[in-house]
């Protein structure tokens, strides 16, 4: 069974940063493409970053890009998601998930990711 687990949320002033992970469990991060989710109370899941580990192509959503960076470690077998200039609305349960990477990364475009983990807390107050 795939399993992704999330870590590294936190409570971070306005303008901070943090880095999230998304280690895998007992599979390898080859050849799929993953993703970073958010859900904010009350608001739909959207996605804010996305990685083919196949061919390393990143897509970005308008919303964060210049802030969000997606990067993966072959060795430790993790995807990150370094969130600079954070702001209130980035507040949310972070999630990472993943799919076939032959679909594309735009979440919108083919089936739905899956595997989903835990999700992390990401909260941004003053």
């Amino acid at each position: 069974q795939l399993q992704l687990v999330e870590s590294g949320g936190g409570l971070v002033q306005p303008g901070g940063s943090l880095r999230l992970s998304c280690a895998a469990s007992g599979f390898t991060l080859d050849y799929y493409a993953i993703g970073w989710f958010r859900q904010a109370p009350g608001k739909e899941r959207e996605g804010v970053s996305f990685i083919s580990t196949m061919d390393g192509s990143i897509y970005y959503p308008d919303s964060v890009k210049g802030r969000f960076t997606i990067s993966r470690d072959n060795a430790k077998n993790t995807v990150y998601l370094q969130m600079n200039s954070l702001r209130p609305e980035d507040t949310a349960v972070y999630y990472c998930a993943l799919r076939a990477p032959h679909y594309g990364l735009n979440p919108t475009v083919g089936p739905p990711f899956g595997s989903w983990g835990q999700g992390t807390q990401v909260t941004v107050s003053s």
